[in-house]
């Protein structure tokens, strides 16, 4: 154990009994969070290698050139085309 972890651990037990709990209810909030950060980054981060893993698959173009050619004439259905 570094120096620093043995110093705040000799600091957590001049507290009393009410001030370690409230330590301790704020430490496993702040961890949880950072879990859940963690996790969140994990998540988005596959999220992306699926989507780039789709948008180089044949197949998955193929059907969406289709699904376009389908829907050609809904696009063309008198709204104007915004550029943006």
């Amino acid at each position: 154990m570094s120096p620093n972890l043995l110093e705040i651990e000799r600091s957590i037990c001049a507290l009393s009994l009410e001030e370690q709990e409230w330590l301790l209810t704020r430490i496993t909030k702040q961890v949880q969070d950072k879990k859940q950060i963690g996790s969140k980054f994990t998540d988005a981060k596959y999220m992306h290698e699926q989507l780039t893993a789709m948008a180089s698959d044949l197949q998955i173009k193929s059907e969406i050139a289709s699904i376009n050619e389908e829907f050609k004439i809904t696009e063309s259905d008198g709204f104007k085309k915004h550029e943006y």
